[in-house]
């Protein structure tokens, strides 16, 4: 990370992590908090742990507000990390827990208790600063985890996935703690919830293959994705290939839409977004309206309450196309669907927006140095 004068903060680095090349450039603005997103094994916890000082990049640069961080250690580098455990001290009580950070940057011991018992009390757990951690469930745990990072006052706050470890009614409360104490603060969190995103990231950032392909404000990321996990991310359907006036195409599947505020060009590189609501299932291709009629295979039937999801993909090996349908389970029950059965998915080429591919999304070669 870096930060000059206007508060402005970046990252450059290359490396080789488990026999697999990474090479990341992300700029993150004072007081702006960006979401890491990718599948797994993409490079986004490589990230946090070259700027948190546990990895050492190839080449490149880590700076944050100016100073070169490179052979500064984890503790000295003013960077918290907050990871998916709490891995609070098992011999330290919460208080104490909170209280570390402070004291080992010479913090005195008066002081730093009483801003260990202001952060616990920010977070909710003032009433347990005696307990050690064995004593706390899961949420209480991760709310000292983030009290014990804050008390730190670090410049840069990484979170990697914070929420992955905790039951999914703990989870809420914590992303509403998280989105209070991040306001206007520099953070990156690294998450695979678009609802994290949402209500924490100013920014979005996707990673796939050690590369970054996908950038920009949460929503627009989220409304209009360029890259496949971002679409996978935002439950979207997303078809990436060439524009030709009527229909973008990838491989020998055609998709018909509209442009959007961003068309692209006759013969440019274009990706047509469409929501699993706006697809219906056929067993046969209806007659009508200008549609798109894809042929597909069904590979899962998942349930969504009283309504289903369709997984299917379209097209031939080995560039087939993943799509989705939202139905109802009536219409699963009367189509008699099943993995592997051949249907049609019906699309309205009104319910399908086409807006061109960003630079970003074609991955820069190991030799690039110059990103978008």
């Amino acid at each position: 990370m870096s930060s000059g004068e206007n508060g402005e903060a970046s990252l450059r680095y290359d490396a080789t992590v488990a026999d697999r090349d990474v090479a990341v450039r992300l700029r993150v603005a004072e007081g702006e908090t960006v979401a890491l997103l990718g599948p797994n094994g993409a490079g986004k916890s490589t990230v946090l742990g070259v700027i948190a000082g546990l990895v050492t990049p190839t080449t490149g640069q880590v700076s944050l507000a100016g100073r070169d961080l490179a052979g500064v250690p984890p503790h000295r580098r003013e960077v918290a990390l907050l990871a998916q455990e709490p891995l609070l001290f098992p011999h330290l009580t919460a208080l104490e827990n909170v209280a570390f950070g402070p004291r080992s940057h010479g913090v005195g011991r008066q002081e730093a208790r009483a801003l260990a018992r202001e952060w616990l009390d920010r977070v909710g757990v003032g009433d347990l600063g005696s307990r050690r951690p064995r004593q706390l469930s899961g949420g209480q745990a991760q709310r000292v985890a983030v009290a014990r990072a804050l008390a730190a006052r670090p410049r840069l706050l990484l979170l990697d996935e914070p929420m992955a470890a905790l039951d999914v009614d703990v989870a809420p409360a914590l992303r509403h703690l998280l989105r209070t104490v991040l306001a206007d603060r520099t953070a990156v969190v690294v998450t695979h919830d678009a609802l994290d995103a949402l209500l924490l990231a100013d920014r979005v950032v996707v990673v796939e293959g050690g590369r970054v392909v996908e950038e920009g404000p949460t929503a627009d990321v989220l409304r209009r994705p360029r890259s496949n996990f971002a679409a996978r991310i935002a439950g979207l359907n997303l078809v990436a290939g060439r524009w030709n006036g009527e229909a973008v195409t990838q491989g020998d599947v055609a998709v018909r839409g509209l442009p959007s505020d961003d068309p692209p060009g006759q013969g440019e590189q274009a990706v047509a977004v469409f929501s699993p609501t706006a697809v219906s299932v056929f067993r046969e291709p209806p007659g009508g309206s200008p549609r798109n009629a894809l042929p597909a295979t069904v590979t899962e039937l998942e349930p969504l309450g009283d309504r289903f999801r369709v997984r299917a993909v379209a097209g031939r090996a080995p560039g087939q196309v993943p799509l989705q349908a939202e139905v109802t389970a009536a219409a699963v029950a009367d189509l008699a669907l099943v993995p592997g059965d051949r249907v049609n998915l019906i699309v309205k080429a009104t319910e399908v927006s086409v807006h061109g591919a960003s630079r970003a999304a074609s991955a820069p070669s190991r030799t690039d140095t110059v990103w978008p």
